[in-house]
C-alpha cells in the first residue's frame, strides 16, 4: 500500500536509483530530478544494493515496539 502523502512509488524509486547507478547520473542531480533530497536518493540506493528490487517497496511505519503502552 502506497502512503498518501508518498512522493515516489516502488517504480519511481527503480527508475531513480537506476538513474544513479546505471546512467551514471550523480545524486544530487537525481534528488533534482525527482525533487527529492540527495539523503533520500542515498536511502534507496542503499536499500537496492542490499535488497534488490524488494527494499524499494513500502514497508510499514508502524513501531514494533511500545514499552510506554498502557495495559489494555
Amino acid at each position: 500500500m502506497i502512503h498518501a502523502n508518498a512522493p515516489l512509488t516502488p517504480t519511481g524509486r527503480l527508475r531513480m536509483v537506476t538513474r544513479h547507478l546505471s546512467d551514471g547520473i550523480p545524486k544530487s542531480h537525481v534528488a533534482a530530478e525527482f525533487r527529492v533530497s540527495r539523503p533520500t536518493v542515498t536511502t534507496w540506493v542503499t536499500r537496492y544494493l542490499a535488497e534488490g528490487e524488494e527494499g524499494l517497496k513500502d514497508r510499514t511505519s508502524r513501531p514494533v515496539q511500545s514499552p510506554s503502552q498502557t495495559p489494555a
